[in-house]
């Protein structure tokens, strides 16, 4: 495989010569090159797509492809003789993720030596991912630009990807490079890594060598580390938290029964967040991220709270009794993520709104399609007093109008025909979350 590796002023770029037809041949044979076609397939909204670009790169359609950091480019041919430039965008790492996954090469001398000598180890790549290093591109890593002017994978960019799973059986160091790093600046890096003190700061405010390692890695080192315990099962509820009332602690400035539910729900959550890291298929996920105070709010309101600190929580919240109630059937059916569809309405411009009315076109056959009004993300069919709300991860979320307000009316889908079905069978009876 010809190929050549210098730096200009974006960084380290390495650009391979064409490849010759694959005809009869697979595209990738190791476990890195599928899992960076099965990322295409997940991509690609069209599997037309997926397949025309199979069929151009196996004919030899694709030339050369350049290779930088977060980004590769081919110009690709086309069999009437038009060509076009595609590219192919990947997120890189961030430093800090650079620094743990040089960390993890040379805590083992077979993938430090392997390293050194050009391979680049399966296991290694096994490994990160364990840590939360992801090399390999999950859903919706692989992004598409193409002067064809399709929005989402054509078959020009189909095709690049294809090639490059050819390239990544042969050098998988290509996945580094696309993540950030050149592989003379990684084996550099590497080898300083290896021949630096115990003592000396692998990245600044982080000792290398320190003690202690931190829990996550320790768990899932679990099989070559010896004397760890088993973990623990998750337990069936979340526990009662200790007794508080006005007779042990008088204090008035403190409401025993508020702080009853604080110490309940705060109870519940720690029951989620166990079940979710012991990996209880059973536990609700919601996104990680630290909630706002708005949110907060709205999740202490989900359940049958005290009068007065209902109350409270209504008038805290800023959305008053109603609009809190609102909140906590949206939170119910999505977590933050669906108090964000609820609250904020935004533009739908550029290759959002077309994949978005491709979608809606896609759902239903021309005569059955309803007749909808948009305004910004919001599809409503005012015939049936119905809305599809359209959420920043490209899900259908079905709302319905009861009196002056719009309620959720169910789980969102990426089909929208699914979320305006659903929200047709949602009825507006037992809809309104008790004790709030």
């Amino acid at each position: 495989m010809s190929r050549y590796e210098h730096e200009h002023e974006g960084g380290p770029e390495r650009t391979f010569a064409a490849l010759p037809p694959a005809r009869g041949k697979a595209f990738a044979r190791t476990w890195w090159g599928r899992a960076w076609l099965a990322a295409l397939e997940d991509a690609a909204l069209e599997a037309t797509a997926v397949k025309a670009g199979r069929r151009l790169a196996r004919a030899g359609e694709v030339g050369a492809v350049t290779v930088r950091p977060g980004r590769v480019t081919a110009v690709v041919r086309e069999p009437k003789g038009g060509a076009h430039r595609a590219d192919v965008l990947v997120p890189e790492l961030s430093e800090r993720e650079w620094a743990r996954f040089e960390d993890l090469a040379v805590e083992q001398a077979g993938h430090l030596a392997a390293l050194l000598d050009g391979d680049l180890p399966s296991h290694l790549i096994e490994d990160a991912a364990i840590r939360g290093i992801e090399l390999l591109p999950g859903l919706g890593e692989l992004e598409p630009e193409c002067d064809c002017g399709a929005w989402d994978h054509c078959g020009h960019t189909a095709a690049l990807c294809h090639q490059v799973a050819r390239l990544l059986d042969e050098d998988p160091f290509v996945l580094l490079l696309m993540r950030g790093r050149g592989e003379s600046t990684f084996l550099r890096e590497l080898h300083q890594r290896s021949t630096s003190a115990p003592d000396e700061p692998s990245e600044p405010g982080e000792p290398y060598g320190a003690e202690g390692v931190d829990a996550a890695e320790a768990w899932a080192a679990a099989d070559i580390l010896p004397g760890l315990p088993t973990l623990p099962d998750v337990p069936e509820e979340a526990g009662e938290p200790p007794s508080y009332d006005a007779e042990t602690a008088p204090t008035p400035a403190v409401d025993p029964a508020a702080l009853r539910y604080l110490a309940g729900k705060s109870a519940q959550e720690a029951h989620r967040l166990l079940a979710q890291a012991l990996g209880d298929r059973g536990a609700e996920k919601r996104d990680e991220r630290t909630l706002t105070a708005a949110e907060d709010v709205v999740r202490l309101a989900d359940g049958a709270v005290p009068g007065a600190v209902a109350e409270r929580l209504a008038e805290g919240s800023g959305r008053g009794r109603e609009g809190l109630a609102t909140a906590v059937l949206a939170w119910r059916l999505g977590g933050p993520a669906a108090l964000t569809v609820l609250d904020e309405e935004w533009q739908v411009e550029g290759g959002a709104l077309a994949r978005a009315r491709a979608a809606l076109d896609a759902a239903w056959e021309a005569d059955e399609r309803p007749s909808f009004r948009r305004s910004g993300n919001r599809w409503a069919v005012p015939d049936e007093g119905l809305e599809l709300r359209l959420g920043p991860d490209g899900r259908w979320w079905p709302y319905r109008a009861e009196e002056e307000r719009r309620l959720p009316a169910g789980a969102p889908d990426r089909n929208p025909a699914t979320a305006l079905a659903t929200g047709r069978l949602t009825t507006p009876e037992g809809r309104t979350p008790r004790g709030v």
